[in-house]
């Protein structure tokens, strides 16, 4: 069931048609879905306060209602050493277009996944896990699932990746964890079926996963136009 701030985060989105991250991640958090240490920083001194708090490097975003995809304004900058170049990037980021705050966050390792969602006109809501990251687009190596989806889902998903052996420790590398990656999916998927007809998509790409950890690095929650 939503939560009346889960429903909130909702209704103030309706104007854009889609949610802001850092509202998107409040409602996967409310959700139990976890994600980066995050603050946002409507100015460079607050953002700078957010960095020493997370903790160098950091990442850091523009927001902006104006601009649903960052990376077309080079609005996501990773590995940020120093307050110096936080200064920097947070005067380049203000210029921009319905400027509403930077998004100061903790830089996560891990191997790249994506989780996402659409409404299926004829089936409802399902669920969708592949590789992820940059080449998510060019490898397509996707699994999708009905939701609401079970444990024993989430590893026939796992299993029906092309890429699987990459989860599984490929050539020496560290193999991700299975069961924190099941947690994340089950509570996605929960939010999913409790958002009912209220959203048209949702994209989490990437989530990093590492043998102790999955964690969702970006979301992007689409609302249903007749909403």
């Amino acid at each position: 069931m939503l939560s009346a701030e889960m429903l909130t985060i909702l209704e103030n989105a309706r104007t854009t048609g889609w949610i802001l991250e850092p509202q998107a991640k409040r409602l996967l958090v409310l959700a139990g879905v976890a994600v980066p240490d995050f603050s946002l920083a409507a100015t460079a001194a607050e953002a700078r306060t957010a960095a020493d708090r997370i903790g160098y490097p950091v990442v850091a975003k523009v927001v902006s209602a104006a601009i649903l995809h960052k990376s077309d304004v080079g609005g996501v900058v990773v590995g940020i050493e120093d307050a110096v170049r936080l200064d920097a990037i947070f005067d380049r980021f203000s210029a921009l277009e319905g400027f509403a705050g930077l998004l100061v966050e903790e830089m996560l390792p891990g191997t790249e996944l994506i989780v996402g969602s659409t409404v299926d006109y004829q089936f409802g809501p399902v669920i969708l896990l592949g590789i992820g990251g940059t080449g998510v687009e060019i490898y397509q190596d996707t699994v999708i699932r009905m939701a609401p989806i079970t444990e024993k889902d989430v590893h026939s998903m796992v299993a029906g990746l092309k890429g699987a052996e990459l989860l599984n420790g490929f050539r020496g590398d560290e193999p991700i964890s299975i069961p924190e990656l099941t947690r994340l999916m089950l509570s996605f998927s929960a939010l999913v079926v409790d958002l009912d007809d209220k959203f048209a998509s949702i994209d989490l790409n990437p989530v990093k996963c590492t043998g102790t950890r999955c964690v969702v690095a970006d979301a992007r929650i689409m609302l249903d136009s007749a909403e």
